[in-house]
This record gives C-alpha cells, sequence and structure tokens, in this order.
C-alpha cells in the first residue's frame, strides 16, 4: 500500500511537470513605429512579472520564450517612445509575429532636439557631429560634482579641463589638443562666457538646473560668431513643464565643501517659470601638506530665475537673468587660516560678480516659417589681489539675433544677423598699461539644412562677420551624413574660424595679466583656422540580441594660421604676437558602448598630436596627453540604484617648463540609491588618492615667493562626497 501512494505521488508530480514544460509559450512580435511604420531595434519587452525579457532585432523582430499559460502582461519600452503594455492569453491561436506599433514620445524627444546648429532636426538627422549629454547624464554628474561643470566636461573623449592655477584652481576647456581660449563656451546660445567673462567661467556654473549640454568640436565659427576654432559647448537651461519640478540638492565633501541647490519649474496655461538658486562653500583644503591649497576658500551665490509667456500657440517669450557672486581666496594655508607671517604671506584672491540677461521671442506664422530674435547683457567684473600686485577690471558685452526659419519636409533654412560688443575697461591701479579694448562685431549668416536622399544629409552654411579694425571675415561650412545601412552611417565635416584677439587667455591667467602689455590692433591680427573631421558609426547586437555593441570613430585636423602666443620681452614684460608660422592638431577619438541587461561599459580613447611651427621650428604643444583612455562602467535598475565604477588614464604632457609630467590614473565609484521622491549617494572620487605632489611638484622658489608649475594632474586627490536629492 505504501509503495502504490509513493508511485501515485510520484506519477502526479510527473503530469505536473509535463503541464509545466508545455505551458512555456512563444510571442513573437514585430516592433514598427506608429506613424512612419519603420522597424525599431532595440525595443526591450518583458513580461510585468519578469520571467522573461528579449529585444528586437534588425528587422524589428522580437521572440519572448518561457511565459507561462493564462492571461500576461508584456511591457514594450524604448528611448524616444511611449511604454506601451499589451494584455495576451496563452496560448495564442496563431504563432504568426503580432505587429505592435509604438508612439512617439514628444516629451522625450524634445530632449534629443539639438539647438545649437539652430535645425529644428533630432540629433539622429544632423549631419553636423553634435554630442549630447542628456538631463540623465547630467544628475549623475551632478551627484559626482555638483558646484561646477569641469568633470561633466572632462569626461568626454577629446576634452580636457585644464587647470591654471594652483591656488585659485581656474580651469579652462582644452578640446582636441588646442587651448582654451579657442572654445566657445554658450549658454542657451548667448556668448555671455567671451573675453574677460571667461575668467573662472567653468568653476562658476553648477551643471544642476541644466537640461541638456551640446558639444560641437572643430571650426564651428560659422554658427555663432568668432571663437569657436576647437568648438563650442552649448548649455542648454531647463524649460518649465505643466507638471511641477521642484527638487532640492544637499552635497557635503571630505574636502571641506558644501553644495546647496532648489530648482523650482512649471507652467501655468499663458506663463511659466523656472528659478534656480545654489550656496557653494569650501574651507581651505590641503590633503598634500604643502602649505598651498589644493582647494581655495570660497563662498558662492547663484541665482537664476526665468519667466516664460505664452501668447499663443504660435507666439512666447521668455526673459531670464544669471546672476553669480563668488569671493575666492587660496595661497599660503597659515596666511588663510589667519596665522600668516613675513614667511607664510602668499595668498590669491578673487572676487568676482557676474550678471547677464537673456531676452528670446519666437512668433510662428505657420507650421513652415517662423521669426525670432534674441539678445543678451552682460556684466562682469573681477578683481585679482596677489602680494603687490592687483588687477581689476569690468566688461560690458551685449549680444543681438534676428533670425528667420523656413522647414519643410526635406529641407529647412535659417537666415539671420547678429550684433554683438565687448567693452572692458581696466581699473588704473598701478603705473602701467591700461588693457580696455571695445570690440564691435556684425555678422549675416544663412544654413540650409537638406535631406537629399534616404541615404544622404547635407548641411551647410555661410557667415559674414565684419570685425572693427579687424575687417570682413566669411566663413563657409559644410556637413554631410552617409546613412550606409539600418547599422552603419557616417558623417563628414569641415569649416572655417576665427578668434579676435584679446589678453584673456590660459597663459596670461598663470601671470595674474601681470606685466602683459596690452594688444596692439596695428600689429596683432586675428587668428585664422580650418578644421575638418570625419566619423562612422556602427552599432549591432550579440548573443541573441541581449549584448548591445555600437562604436563611434572619429578623425580630426584643425590649422591655425599665425597663431597669437604670450612671448616674454625685455624688463620682465610680455607681450602677445601672432608668430610666423602655425599650430596643427590631429589625432582620433574612439567611444565604444556595450550593454547587457542593467549593465552598459563606456570606453574611450583619444589620440592627440598637437604641434607648433615657428620659423622652422617644430615643438609639441602643452600640457596636451597624446594618449588618453575612459572607461565606465554603470549597473543601473530604473528608478532604483545607479552604480558607476570609473577609470581615466593620462598619458605624460610637456610643460612650459621643457620638462615633461608624469602618466597617471584616476579611478571613482559612485553609488546611488533612488525612491519615488527621494535618493542618497556617496561618491568616491579618485579613490587612488593620485595627485600631482605625490609624483612632482608644484612650486618652485620659496613659500613667501612661490613660482608655481604647470598642473596638469589633480592637486585634491581622494574626495568623497555625499548628499541628498529631494523632489517635492
Amino acid at each position: 500500500m505504501k509503495n502504490i501512494k509513493i508511485k501515485f505521488v510520484l506519477f502526479i508530480l510527473i503530469l505536473l511537470s509535463i503541464q509545466n514544460i508545455s505551458a512555456q509559450n512563444v510571442l513573437k512580435v514585430i516592433l514598427k513605429d506608429r506613424k512612419t511604420k519603420e522597424v525599431l531595434i532595440g525595443v526591450n519587452a518583458k513580461t510585468e512579472h519578469a520571467t522573461g525579457e528579449a529585444s528586437s532585432d534588425s528587422t524589428g523582430l522580437l521572440i519572448l520564450t518561457n511565459i507561462p499559460n493564462g492571461e500576461q502582461t508584456v511591457v514594450f519600452s524604448y528611448i524616444g517612445y511611449e511604454k506601451e503594455k499589451k494584455i495576451f492569453t496563452f496560448p495564442l491561436s496563431s504563432i504568426k509575429p503580432i505587429e505592435i506599433l509604438l508612439n512617439s514620445d514628444e516629451k522625450m524627444l524634445e530632449e534629443i532636439v539639438v539647438s545649437s546648429t539652430r535645425s529644428t532636426r533630432t540629433i539622429k538627422d544632423i549631419p553636423t557631429r553634435v554630442e549630447f549629454i542628456s538631463g540623465e547624464e547630467l544628475d549623475e554628474k551632478g551627484t559626482m560634482k555638483p558646484g561646477d561643470i569641469r568633470m561633466l566636461l572632462n569626461e568626454s573623449t577629446g576634452i580636457i579641463t585644464q587647470q591654471t592655477s594652483a591656488t585659485s584652481a581656474n580651469a579652462s576647456i582644452r578640446i582636441q589638443g588646442l587651448d582654451g581660449r579657442y572654445t566657445q563656451i554658450l549658454k542657451d546660445g548667448f556668448p555671455i562666457f567671451s573675453g574677460a567673462a571667461s575668467g573662472l567661467g567653468l568653476l562658476q556654473t553648477p551643471p544642476l538646473d541644466l537640461k541638456q549640454v551640446e558639444i560641437i568640436k572643430g571650426s564651428t565659427s560659422t554658427l555663432y560668431g568668432g571663437g569657436a576654432i576647437a568648438g563650442l559647448i552649448n548649455l542648454i537651461s531647463k524649460a518649465p513643464t505643466e507638471e511641477r519640478d521642484l527638487g532640492i540638492h544637499l552635497n557635503g565633501t571630505t574636502g571641506k565643501g558644501l553644495d546647496v541647490s532648489a530648482y523650482y519649474g512649471q507652467r501655468f496655461h499663458k506663463i511659466g517659470t523656472t528659478i534656480f538658486a545654489s550656496y557653494n562653500r569650501n574651507e581651505a583644503y590641503d590633503p598634500s601638506n604643502t602649505g598651498f591649497t589644493a582647494i581655495p576658500q570660497f563662498n558662492r551665490f547663484v541665482f537664476n530665475p526665468k519667466l516664460f509667456l505664452y501668447f499663443n500657440k504660435n507666439t512666447e517669450l521668455n526673459f531670464g537673468i544669471n546672476s553669480t557672486i563668488e569671493n575666492r581666496l587660496g595661497g599660503d594655508i597659515m596666511y588663510i587660516d589667519g596665522k600668516g607671517d613675513n614667511i607664510h604671506s602668499y595668498f590669491e584672491r578673487n572676487k568676482t560678480q557676474r550678471y547677464s540677461t537673456q531676452l528670446s521671442f519666437e512668433h510662428h506664422f505657420n507650421e513652415q516659417s517662423k521669426i525670432g530674435f534674441k539678445n543678451s547683457i552682460s556684466y562682469f567684473k573681477r578683481n585679482i589681489n596677489i602680494p603687490d600686485y592687483s588687477f581689476e577690471g569690468t566688461q560690458i558685452a551685449t549680444f543681438g539675433e534676428l533670425f528667420y526659419t523656413f522647414t519643410k519636409e526635406r529641407t529647412e533654412w535659417v537666415a539671420g544677423l547678429n550684433l554683438w560688443t565687448d567693452n572692458f575697461k581696466e581699473k588704473k591701479i598701478a603705473d602701467f598699461y591700461l588693457r580696455d579694448y571695445h570690440q564691435t562685431i556684425t555678422g549675416a549668416f544663412i544654413q540650409n539644412n537638406w535631406k537629399v536622399t534616404n541615404w544622404l544629409n547635407l548641411e551647410t552654411g555661410l557667415r559674414t562677420d565684419y570685425v572693427v579694425n579687424y575687417g570682413l571675415t566669411v566663413l563657409p561650412r559644410v556637413s554631410a551624413k552617409f546613412k550606409i545601412t539600418d547599422r552603419f552611417s557616417s558623417r563628414i565635416g569641415g569649416g572655417l574660424g576665427y578668434k579676435t584677439p584679446t589678453i584673456f587667455t590660459e597663459d596670461s591667467e598663470r601671470l595674474q595679466y601681470q606685466n602683459v602689455l596690452p594688444i596692439d590692433k596695428d600689429n596683432n591680427k586675428q587668428e585664422r583656422s580650418y578644421g575638418t573631421n570625419v566619423d562612422f558609426n556602427y552599432m549591432t547586437t550579440f548573443a541573441d540580441d541581449k549584448v548591445t555593441f555600437s562604436i563611434n570613430q572619429l578623425f580630426f585636423y584643425t590649422y591655425l594660421h599665425h597663431p597669437l602666443l604670450l612671448q616674454p620681452e625685455n624688463g620682465g614684460l610680455y607681450r602677445f604676437n601672432n608668430i610666423e608660422g602655425e599650430t596643427d592638431s590631429k589625432g582620433s577619438e574612439t567611444n565604444v558602448k556595450i550593454g547587457y541587461k542593467d549593465f552598459a561599459l563606456y570606453l574611450g580613447y583619444t589620440y592627440t598630436d598637437a604641434r607648433t611651427v615657428e620659423k622652422d621650428i617644430k615643438y609639441a604643444s602643452v600640457l596636451t596627453p597624446k594618449h588618453r583612455l575612459n572607461s565606465v562602467l554603470m549597473y543601473e535598475v530604473e528608478d532604483q540604484w545607479k552604480i558607476g565604477l570609473e577609470a581615466y588614464y593620462f598619458s605624460p604632457q610637456k610643460l612650459n617648463d621643457g620638462l615633461e609630467g608624469k602618466q597617471y590614473l584616476i579611478c571613482g565609484f559612485m553609488i546611488e540609491k533612488i525612491w519615488k521622491k527621494l535618493s542618497v549617494y556617496a561618491n568616491f572620487e579618485n579613490f587612488t588618492d593620485r595627485r600631482q605632489t605625490r609624483f612632482d611638484t608644484i612650486y618652485t622658489g620659496t613659500i613667501t615667493n612661490p613660482i608655481f608649475r604647470d598642473i596638469y594632474a589633480p592637486l585634491d586627490g581622494f574626495i568623497m562626497n555625499a548628499g541628498i536629492k529631494i523632489k517635492i
């Protein structure tokens, strides 16, 4: 009897197993765009209770297996599209693939519309190579460094934020081996960081109110005028949405830093507003015991309110104010702590006030044409004090643009006029030449974006600028995108650039403008350039579409004729001269992304060969690593966890004193736990504690009269920061 019971139980278990096996169903679907009916590659699908997961292949086919019998909900998700939930009852009546149409998500698509080229096309259709940093990535970088945008930019291939002062920590952006003065920084398309205002600009721009960042590398002066020989970076602010966006961010660091910021944005039918405010402070920090600050003492207040008026569906206006006030003190730690004496007396104090207005107006005549007007007025005042020397100056700059856009299905035209003024006035403090200057630039431009065929897009542009005292400049530009296959595409582009001379460069910044002679408009001339780049993009999937792979390979070249260099003269003076020669920068950038489920691996490599030839003498550009490697591994569960591990390698760099810096490797780790209205995080930056003072010196001379060397590696070493983000 007992054996019969055992056999009966085994029989029932076998039947259940057979039933379970037979209950594993297969779902086959074809994913397409609802409007265009184009197949969608890489759409993710999973059952609501996570019993299965798959992605669509190059034909749009998605096969989901191991689905139990009964009613099951399958969720389809794809970047730029609304999530789609479908209910199926298994087993299905047919094994034929089912067509699923996804709706584009207008809000998400708005985030990937590039504004820097003035086009209404999305990033995938623009021939000009634009690197796009989205709000999600900005949030991650804001977690690592919420006080400024240095880390945000430094982690991109081909870009280095170069520290220009050991004590003030000021930095500039170097793109593809060229000096920072050749990079144009815009805020919502306004050049408010030009000339004198470029000083401390990177350190005074928090990333927390930005919607996206757009980077265009290579000569792009055709777009917004002079200054973009190396490229441009456009910081795009958030706009109000109908749903309230109110957040608070608190951050503290082991480097004695504190960041407090708040953002509010909302639209109320015909009116909207965004308000961003932050307070950033740091105590003097010297982890290496050199006696000098690796991070200076500073207090900074930022307040950026903006008003949006929507008169009707065709007309809108917005007006905003950006304001920053900062007091920054670096130098001898004992002096800063109030214990200075005749020996401990070196300091560098920077006091800045930065205000700018932004006015933008657009009116749509119909779906095809619109007219717009933009204007900004910026005020920047800076005072620099070091022992026995002071520099103080005020810059007032204006920018205005009137444009007209005409858009059809396959072509788009943009034409406009610019007026840009820059007036700098230096306060007379010592018996030395004043470096006052006034620049006025009038310009006209026309751009065209043309979808020639389904496999070729062309973007062309022509700008003509007249610069008072320097004459007329004509700047053509052309870019083309070739869609070779659904997985393989290529872009090629090139254009001319120019830069009007001023004394505000990295080299003069290192000297705090001490003994730097003014620009001589009779002898100094504009710097002219041309540049070109070619890139190739390829994407595919492996392992039954479970692993995604994409690669972008870029080759670049920029030629700069008669560059303006700061050179020493007799009597300890320095003068800017257009040398008899040229600078060229060539190289390549490689970007690879590999994705598997919740993991993403980003790999980047930059090769840069930048050289200057002066009277047949060739020498490598300083502070330019020939080889640089980036690697980031991210684990992200949507709305739950973010965990990242990163490493960055820099090869040796030539320094201004003729020596060569050491190679180094920086590693970082971050973790963030996310809830619906709250997230907490911790970031361990440079946890291997690589800093220049570990393997090299930062100054010569005495602690009373230091002569600072080039800063090519971090000075602050290992910094841990942690914080909390609250959504209300």
